[in-house]
């Protein structure tokens, strides 16, 4: 069911294709509730617009008097400009949904200036096949409502969850950047698998296939990852003398640092930004 909220998004990058892809396809808003912007690149805006038929405009006024949603997807460098540029047209009845990682939800309400409802958002890349899982943190003045549209207007690109602020961070280095990490696990697997003889497109098949089931075993499944990995293994056999290797190398170990280095340089780059952001 539909409804007359207009969104905006400031940033017209892969990011926005995405929920704007997303929005459509559930039939959730029109062509005409949807309008984008970006700094410069008008090329970038008729590619939207040809494809997807929403409204694309340069023209600040019209966009922010049209939509009551507005949805920041530029990098986190660019917010404080990008607030500066539209902080005149910038009302209180206004929802601001970020999507710049690292940026809180207090650096943005300040940089406006306003009592203005925020929320912060953090998807990872998948939202381009509609497999996103995205976090989504409540700012000082988001309400009940406000939260419930962002989560149906994320749920179109995959799975939310809501998390306090302070636990962006975890979610950045966990879900985030978590696709990095299965890429290049895949990347081993493939490099394994050349060297074993397998011919390339093979190989592939087999590995995506390997983690999509993997993965739907883990989700429809009420066993840990850990019975389930003790159920493919077999006393003295191949999975277990794999698995000896990893151990050796303190993989797991190693993978849990890694999240936790990620998550710590998140936090890093919040404090980062906000210093900079603000006093700019």
């Amino acid at each position: 069911m539909q409804n007359e909220t207009k969104i905006a998004f400031i940033g017209a990058g892969n990011m926005a294709e995405a929920i704007i892809s997303g929005l459509l396809q559930q039939n959730l808003y029109r062509n005409d509730q949807l309008l984008a912007t970006n700094r410069s690149n008008k090329e970038r805006l008729a590619q939207l617009q040809n494809k997807y038929e929403i409204i694309t405009t340069h023209d600040k006024d019209f966009l922010l008097s049209e939509a009551t949603v507005l949805i920041l997807a530029v990098k986190p460098k660019d917010i404080a400009e990008t607030i500066e540029t539209y902080k005149t047209y910038i009302q209180p009845h206004h929802l601001i949904i970020s999507v710049a990682a690292g940026v809180s939800t207090t650096t943005i309400t300040e940089l406006t200036g306003q009592k203005i409802a925020v929320i912060r958002s953090m998807p990872n890349t998948s939202a381009a096949t509609a497999e996103s899982a995205t976090a989504l943190s409540a700012g000082t003045y988001t309400t009940d409502e406000h939260m419930k549209l962002a989560v149906e207007l994320f749920e179109t690109v995959g799975t939310v969850s809501i998390v306090e602020e302070e636990h962006l961070h975890a979610v950045t280095g966990l879900s985030g950047s978590g696709p990095a990490y299965v890429y290049y696990l895949v990347e081993a697997m493939e490099k394994a698998a050349l060297d074993l003889g397998l011919e390339g497109s093979t190989a592939k098949e087999l590995i995506l296939q390997t983690i999509i089931g993997s993965a739907k075993m883990l989700q429809t499944s009420d066993k840990s990852p850990r019975t389930l990995r003790k159920e493919v293994m077999s006393p003295n056999g191949t999975t277990e003398a794999g698995l000896n290797v990893l151990a050796d190398y303190h993989t797991q170990e190693a993978m849990i640092n890694c999240i936790k280095r990620a998550a710590e340089r998140s936090e890093e780059m919040g404090q980062e930004l906000a210093h900079i952001l603000l006093r700019s």
